[in-house]
């Protein structure tokens, strides 16, 4: 049974556009998984840690046959191949993949909660999510439209187009 999913992609090092494309392609790739679309590339300053680099964001949407947890576990191991290192929370990162919705699940179970349980509070997902999810609402938290009317203290710079 095919699934919709929608995931959110962010780098600060090591050339984030190419990381974030690099990532695209590998979902792609997973098993029983189809690209449906990726927003363009948005560049903006890091949360809750801010001696770093700017980010890149971005967020695709797929269809899957995986299931939540197998769906992380893919995620997991695309920004393990990427060189990801957890050092510490809020850390720069060669790749950071979160499955953000995933159908109108509601989930909560040790390493994985849908919604995403801090989507409706950066401006980084929902802008991006939006341009691909107009009509985007966020199960429990509501409309993705007026979440981001509540983030405009967060600044992003849309830098590109995803090929």
């Amino acid at each position: 049974m095919q699934h919709i999913a929608f995931i959110g992609l962010g780098s600060n090092l090591n050339d984030p556009p190419s990381q974030l494309q690099s990532a695209l392609a590998a979902i792609d790739r997973l098993p029983g998984t189809r690209l449906l679309a990726s927003s363009s590339l948005y560049r903006g300053a890091p949360l809750g840690y801010p001696d770093q680099p700017d980010f890149v964001n971005a967020v695709a949407k797929i269809a899957t046959e995986l299931t939540p947890q197998a769906l992380l576990q893919a995620l997991l191991q695309i920004e393990h191949s990427h060189g990801r290192e957890r050092t510490f929370r809020n850390a720069p990162r060669i790749l950071d993949l979160d499955v953000l919705l995933y159908d109108d699940v509601q989930l909560h179970e040790h390493g994985l909660t849908i919604p995403h349980p801090q989507m409706h509070l950066r401006a980084f997902v929902l802008q991006p999510l939006l341009e691909i999810a107009p009509d985007c609402d966020i199960p429990a938290a509501g409309s993705a439209q007026q979440a981001l009317q509540a983030c405009q203290d967060q600044i992003l710079e849309r830098l590109a187009d995803v090929v």
